[in-house]
């Protein structure tokens, strides 16, 4: 932790002896720190390596604020430095309590969060339109079939994967967009407060986009693989919580598509903060991840080069996957 940031914290009047504890799981540029210590806990945010995130955060604060959605309180911040202090929402995330007999009923709540939040205004938000789609789908090829795999696709295979990757963005932007989209509403951005209620963090990067994104951010986490049966009861909760009146295959379809389209972003993103990043922790997810794909392209004709490509051979069993 560096001076400027103490600093900052005596100037909100720490002067008191306190106790900064780095809460466990953070392994990106933004560091959260439980403040200890007073009559009550705070959560301070060192965001100084990606002060941009600070804007994002309050304003996405605000839209979501206004779906009546709960999210820590912004108790004071500084832009130029990246800093913020925020109420303390405690320490249990949805990841937490997986496995508990209680863990279906938190997932209902997590849904019905969900669907509220997606009547959040989106006005000016980024879209999840095609040209961002291919460019989170190609992280896959560029870090973690080249990079992380030391693989090659020749010229022919090459232009066959763009054009699946086309393919699967249209068939993701086939589903009702100009919704709000968290993007990475998984199992550890989301917290149980005393009060029980689904607490909703790291909403920065929102965007406006297709109904199931953040569906499949939830069902289809990368730390959490859901019991098949559990699934299909969960997205029919989904459907009925929505209100949703299209079929069960063609949302099935919207839904497997953006599978794809997120577990592609995932492979690369997290191979990348692997060997760019120096972050070899993200590789752990990596054999779910795949595995979402593979389950997914083995019902799909069209989605047969992933099957190709990241079908592991016996060598992976050794641990080179």
């Amino acid at each position: 932790m560096h001076k400027e940031f103490k600093g900052w914290l005596a100037f909100l009047g720490f002067d008191e002896p306190i106790e900064l504890t780095l809460l466990h799981g953070d392994e990106n540029s933004k560091k959260y720190y439980r403040i200890e210590g007073t009559s009550k806990n705070f959560v301070a945010l060192d965001a100084s390596l990606e002060k941009e995130s600070v804007p994002k955060f309050i304003g996405m604060g605000m839209r979501l604020k206004e779906a009546k959605i709960p999210t820590p309180m912004v108790r004071s911040f500084e832009l130029h430095k990246g800093f913020m202090f925020l109420e303390d929402v405690g320490s249990t995330h949805l990841y937490d309590i997986c496995g508990d007999p209680k863990t279906g009923a938190y997932y209902e709540k997590a849904i019905k969060t969900l669907v509220q939040m997606q009547t959040a205004p989106t006005v000016e938000m980024r879209p999840y339109d095609m040209m961002l789609m291919l460019e989170e789908m190609n992280l896959m090829l560029e870090w973690y079939y080249k990079a992380h795999l030391g693989k090659t696709l020749e010229c022919v295979e090459g232009q066959q994967f763009i054009k699946m990757l086309s393919l699967i963005a249209k068939e993701v932007l086939a589903q009702p967009q100009e919704t709000f989209v968290h993007s990475d509403y998984h199992s550890k951005n989301l917290m149980i407060n005393s009060e029980d209620d689904i607490v909703v963090l790291d909403f920065q990067d929102a965007k406006e986009g297709g109904i199931t994104y953040d569906l499949v951010s939830l069902l289809r986490d990368p730390y959490v693989a859901q019991d098949p049966r559990e699934l299909r009861r969960l997205i029919a909760f989904y459907k009925k919580e929505k209100g949703l009146e299209v079929g069960d295959e063609e949302f099935m379809r919207w839904f497997d598509f953006t599978t794809i389209l997120r577990a592609l972003k995932l492979l690369g993103t997290f191979a990348k903060l692997s060997i760019d990043g120096n972050k070899p922790n993200y590789l752990e997810q990596t054999p779910l991840i795949r595995q979402y794909i593979l389950d997914v392209a083995s019902k799909y004709p069209e989605l047969e080069q992933l099957l190709q490509m990241l079908t592991p051979e016996e060598e992976d069993s050794l641990g080179f996957f």
